[in-house]
């Protein structure tokens, strides 16, 4: 599939907002990446991650309900540690610092995936072409999950809505074991050619992998025996995957967000790129400061797709500017109050994708 291109417009709605946020911190005279505040959780949950996994690996409780705990603890944290760190280092948002960004970047390789990878599936080709597909990969379950009407439709997926859990929960261990080297192997997320790799790309792809192996296979593997390790990985892996793509998921695949096609002549899309992430992106529980804190902003995931380059905890501030922005301009905003609400909304929404045409 060809790349899709936006309309140009002479009134652009993404400049307005840009104007109105870059006012806002002018006025604030706030930095636009994280601060204390980022660093301070970074610190949390590092500490916590290396805690649990000290002492389920060398200190391992003789309470298996315990062991199984700290187990569920792990997924959890490496979860947070993706969602905050990981994900705002690699937008270049954790920090005004870019050796800072690039070290936070690469804790993705720690907790077992591909910065390299990542930020091309997720940075480049996500954050531009939201929803769309054949070219967005986060929409690309196929043939287990059918995500758009354009995708072909299955049997099975008049029950995705029934057994969608079992393939996000095993999301991590998929993206750990499988994709990366998929990408690495066929030179593409998608349809999309992967960018070239240097060197050092290659060197960091294979030398992380190793790191993450040893830690979380190899060093468990001697100190608790196999059978022992298989157990706690697969639960600390699947919880993990679980929470993942359960919080992405709920930001894009919901009853209201929309799937846009290109036309197929001119492979132009209806609308301006930031009229587009608004079309297809959805928030939810943005009242909730513990959902906020734990998933790094991304319940704001509106406010994330028009400013990545802005950390997290500024979101719930420029929140408020953005609705104002698109009630003047008439342009669409998604937003549900609890999470819980969103997370039914994705339920019917498979459970739709699995019956129609």
């Amino acid at each position: 599939m060809a790349v899709p291109k936006f309309p140009k417009s002479g009134n652009s709605f993404h400049v307005e907002l840009k104007n109105r946020i870059n006012d806002y911190f002018a006025t604030t005279n706030q930095s636009v990446t994280g601060g204390m505040r980022i660093y301070s959780k970074a610190v949390i949950l590092y500490a916590a991650l290396i805690y649990c996994y000290i002492q389920t690996v060398f200190f391992t409780p003789e309470s298996l309900w315990l062991d199984i705990l700290l187990c569920i603890a792990i997924g959890a944290l490496i979860s947070g540690v993706g969602f905050n760190v990981m994900h705002d280092g690699g937008h270049g948002s954790f920090s005004k610092y870019p050796t800072v960004n690039k070290i936070a970047a690469y804790s993705a390789e720690i907790v077992g995936a591909s910065q390299f990878m990542w930020n091309m599936k997720h940075n480049i080709i996500h954050h531009a072409f939201t929803n769309i597909d054949g070219v967005d990969d986060d929409i690309d379950a196929k043939p287990f999950l059918r995500m758009a009407s354009t995708q072909k439709k299955y049997k099975m997926h008049k029950f995705q809505h029934l057994y969608f859990w079992m393939f996000y929960s095993i999301l991590h261990i998929y993206w750990t074991l499988l994709s990366d080297y998929k990408k690495y192997f066929t030179g593409k997320i998608g349809s999309m050619p992967l960018k070239k790799m240097k060197s050092t790309d290659h060197i960091l792809f294979w030398g992380f992998k190793a790191v993450y192996y040893t830690l979380f296979i190899v060093v468990p593997i001697i100190r608790l025996g196999f059978e022992k390790w298989i157990i706690g990985y697969l639960i600390f892996s699947l919880t993990a995957g679980l929470i993942l793509s359960v919080v992405f998921q709920l930001a894009h695949t919901v009853e209201d967000t929309e799937f846009p096609v290109p036309d197929i002549a001119t492979g132009k899309l209806a609308d301006e790129w930031a009229v587009h992430q608004l079309k297809t992106t959805a928030n939810f529980a943005t009242n909730s400061k513990i959902i906020s804190w734990y998933v790094g902003g991304l319940n704001f995931q509106v406010e994330h797709h028009l400013f990545p380059k802005i950390s997290h905890v500024h979101y719930p501030a420029i929140n408020k500017i953005v609705k104002q922005a698109c009630k003047e301009y008439n342009v669409t905003y998604i937003e549900y109050k609890r999470m819980y609400q969103a997370f039914i909304s994705h339920v019917s929404f498979l459970k739709h994708m699995g019956q129609i045409a």
